[in-house]
């Protein structure tokens, strides 16, 4: 049976009971003796002051010791800086993540009072009231921390809290205080129109700060343009200074159209399709009176000029949906105060269509009831108690499957996911007209930067493969988020640059969530007894854009090879925007933080984790292992029975149930995995390198073997015609009686004649044109013939260098000698040594 919605079942607490209490852990039998003198409130000492922990510029302002974290029951020194409050163990000074949150990310917190209970055995002897401080966090996390009795340490850790998370200017964060040149924040005005750029199919054309300040930004394609019509934010203060509109429109109609739109968000372009022409366009509601009958020609005009031509239908014009984020009712009841909605027979070729999505004080509620149930659900709760002993067998323990199936219908009570499950729907709506249809959307909800920037961002994550990127998605936060005036100051709880400087934290008793049996009492304090229901009653606190990561997640869950990032990515993401460490999301919109200087002053959360991923690349956390762009180049069009949302484990879990979001080992293995693919294509190509570099030098090799292979091959063969030449000259100098010598070298000594006449002449060798061999070249016919007559003639007078033979007359014993010698040479000079005629001996 399910337990009726007041019942104190259903409500979270520090609760205890005697019965259950004793002997388990409870407060009862701590020994608070054991924690030595020391342990006592005091200031800050410089003791702590080189943690590694500590941040750039982060300085600690309060230390306090004997703290115990009852979530995990840890004893450890409570130190409170100028950015977050850290929890360090006993003796071993390990942080422990879970008692450490960052001051801004403090939703609320209270004072609390466990009654000590009296011992059975000395009836007389009572323990003393414990003194808790419960700090409820804006990441799903409940903190309980443990004070010594008898001493002031809850109230001086609760002055020094209240003074460093009270601040009375947003130049008093700590974001202000670190160094903005380590994480530079480059101009994002110039990013929104580099965006605008790629959307008007003009991505050769990068923005610049002359750009911006001589207003030359102001391009266009066939259907739209960009105006700088808002550059001082005189048309909307909530806008950016660029934005862009259908180029038939000019500005003279954009400043009447604004008029009947609230605060004047008139209708302006947020996304084209490059192909089709279809748009996704985003305003407030307009204000047609109580009695629903106001018009603008101006504005309907303008709404009527999203319908542009269909593309290869002539004439046809293409259809408009009006989609009005809210409940019917509660657009109606916005009437009342000069609001309301459209209706379809004054605009052209429209649509309207109701999604029913709530306010954001409801999404604020069902968060706070999410996060409760997770806390006395899960694991181990804040107040230290695992679930599976609290209640006996009314939980798990106890085996009954109806008191099971009642605390999980909890979950479904709180309304989150049914909440979550509502946007994804009107998301896929969105989406699906606009790419089966070539329709455009107009998005609206009350005042255009709540509901309807989760819807419009959401419908362009789904139509656009770029925004499924790092570099797309801080695109699509900067454009539809930060650029369009979500305010984020308002939705966070932090300090405004427009408040104030009365901004508080709404302390919280726990009289409305005690039970009739809880020890817990309300201390007697300056803060005002709040009930949890009321309990932002005062700001307009309210986890939109969690609501908006966590649906993120759902798509990613729905389709894991579609996103560049991880689930990892998006956690971090988070936890960086609620600790305000980085400027970028300060102040409600886009000229409040050109006022306050933001972009110059302060670090950029992009620049931050682009630094995280440089360190390892694709194997970072942050990037999914099976990101596939080519499988999922597309629009992601999500059939309705796909939208059936999940807890965000990652996120929702990881405090309650810490266990169950590390579980995912298949996601570990991968990565590891993906780890190691990485590094093996590396070697491979590594390796591939060297085998380039081998085969370039074998082929070099080969090339120069084959050379010396040739030049071998025709030194042989020089050296075989030489041979034969050889034995021919020899033979025709033998056959005149004269004597021929060759030595091993190749040199040939003529002799001639015996006795007192004999000539003795050298010819020299002739060396090859080759200077890699060392084979003679043959002697050609006529200088041998040359060479034996002048070793022969004995009429060559050596010092004129002449022959005077025949004129001289010749001698009688070599005459006749050298007729026949000179008849031979005649004939020996017409032979070729390829004949065949001699043959080698």
């Amino acid at each position: 049976m399910t337990a009726p919605l007041n019942s104190p079942r259903r409500l979270r607490s520090l609760r205890y009971s005697s019965e259950k209490m004793e002997g388990t852990g409870s407060w009862d039998v701590i020994e608070w003796s054991k924690l030595d003198d020391h342990h006592q409130p005091a200031c800050w000492s410089s003791s702590f002051s080189n943690l590694d922990c500590l941040l750039e510029s982060e300085r600690i302002t309060f230390e306090c010791c004997g703290v115990i974290l009852i979530n995990t029951h840890e004893v450890g020194t409570l130190l409170l800086t100028n950015f977050r409050i850290l929890f360090l163990t006993e003796g071993t000074r390990k942080l422990v993540p879970l008692g450490t949150i960052p001051l801004v990310a403090i939703e609320k917190f209270s004072k609390m009072v466990l009654k000590g209970q009296s011992n059975r055995h000395h009836h007389s002897n009572k323990n003393p009231p414990i003194r808790l401080l419960q700090v409820t966090g804006k990441d799903m996390r409940i903190i309980v921390y443990g004070f010594r009795p008898g001493t002031k340490q809850r109230r001086a850790v609760v002055d020094a809290i209240l003074k460093c998370s009270n601040p009375e200017r947003v130049w008093d964060l700590y974001a202000f205080t670190c160094d903005p040149s380590k994480f530079g924040n480059k101009n994002p005005k110039e990013r929104l129109l580099n965006e605008y750029f790629r959307l008007l199919g003009k991505s050769s054309v990068k923005g610049s700060k002359n750009m911006i300040e001589d207003g030359s930004f102001t391009l266009s394609n066939d259907y739209w343009r960009i105006t700088n019509l808002n550059s001082n934010y005189d048309l909307c203060q909530t806008y950016p200074f660029a934005l862009m509109v259908p180029k038939s429109i000019s500005d003279e109609e954009l400043i009447q159209a604004s008029t009947f739109r609230a605060k004047c968000r008139l209708p302006v372009i947020s996304w084209c399709h490059p192909e089709s022409g279809a748009v996704i366009a985003r305003s407030s509601q307009p204000l047609v009176g109580l009695m629903m009958n106001m018009r603008s020609n101006f504005d309907e005009i303008l709404v009527a000029s999203f319908c542009t031509q269909l593309a290869g239908h002539e004439g046809a014009q293409r259809k408009l949906y009006i989609a009005d984020a809210r409940p019917r009712k509660n657009a109606l009841a916005n009437g009342a105060m000069g609001g309301g909605s459209e209706s379809s027979s004054n605009y052209l070729q429209s649509e309207i269509v109701f999604f029913g999505i709530d306010n954001i004080h409801a999404m604020r509620e069902s968060f706070s009831r999410l996060r409760d149930y997770l806390d006395m659900h899960g694991t181990t709760s804040s107040d230290g108690t695992s679930s599976f002993l609290r209640h006996g067998g009314w939980t798990w323990s106890g085996g009954n499957l109806s008191s099971m199936s009642a605390s999980v219908s909890l979950l479904g009570e709180s309304g989150w996911l049914s909440h979550i499950q509502s946007i994804l729907a009107g998301v896929a709506w969105i989406a699906a007209r606009v790419a089966m249809e070539s329709a455009s959307v107009l998005v609206h909800c009350s005042d255009g930067w709540d509901r309807t920037t989760q819807l419009v961002s959401l419908a362009c994550l789904l139509l656009d493969p770029y925004y499924r990127t790092f570099a797309g998605f801080q695109a699509l936060v900067e454009k539809d988020w930060l650029a369009f005036g979500h305010p984020f100051s308002d939705r966070i709880g932090m300090t405004n640059v427009c408040g104030s400087g009365n901004f508080e934290l709404p302390i919280q008793s726990s009289s409305a969530r005690s039970y009739p049996s809880s020890p817990i009492q309300q201390t007697s304090g300056s803060a005002a007894a709040q009930p949890s229901s009321s309990s932002h009653g005062l700001n307009d606190y309210s986890p939109i854009f969690l609501q908006w990561v966590d649906c993120v997640s759902q798509l990613m869950r729905m389709y894991p090879c579609a996103f560049e990032f991880s689930p990892t990515f998006l956690v971090d993401f988070m936890d960086c925007l609620l600790s305000c460490r980085f400027g970028n999301f300060l102040c409600n919109s886009e000229k409040e933080r050109q006022e306050c200087g933001i972009s110059e002053a302060c670090e950029c959360l992009w620049a931050y984790l682009t630094d995280l991923r440089s360190c390892s690349g694709t194997s970072h956390a942050h990037c999914n292992p099976i990101y596939d762009p080519s499988k999922y180049d597309g629009p992601l069009l999500p059939p309705a029975a796909a939208l059936a949302p999940t807890l965000w484990p990652q996120f929702h879990l990881r405090w309650a149930c810490p266990v169950e979001p590390n579980a995912a080992e298949t996601e570990v293995q991968c990565r590891a995995m993906a780890l190691k693919y990485s590094e093996m294509k590396k070697e491979k190509e590594e390796a591939e390198k060297k085998v380039d570099a081998l085969s370039s030098t074998v082929e070099s090799l080969r090339e120069e073997l084959l050379n010396e292979r040739n030049i071998s091959r025709a030194a042989k063969e020089s050296e075989e015609r030489a041979i034969q030449e050889r034995a021919v000259v020899s033979k025709v100098v033998q056959s005149v009686g004269c004597k021929v010598n060759f030595t091993k070298n190749g040199a040939c000594t003529v002799e001639v004649g015996d006795g007192p006449q004999r000539c003795r002449h050298s010819i020299p060798q002739k060396q090859s044109e080759d200077s890699k061999t060392d084979v003679s070249e043959s002697i050609s016919s006529s200088e041998s013939e040359q060479k034996v007559c002048e070793a022969l003639c004995p009429l060559l007078t050596r010092g004129e260098g002449t022959c005077r033979w025949p004129d001289a007359g010749c001698c009688a014993q070599m005459g006749s000698q050298l007729v026949g010698l000179k008849a031979n040479f005649e004939a020996f000079d017409k032979l070729s040594i390829y004949d065949s005629y001699f043959t080698a001996e």
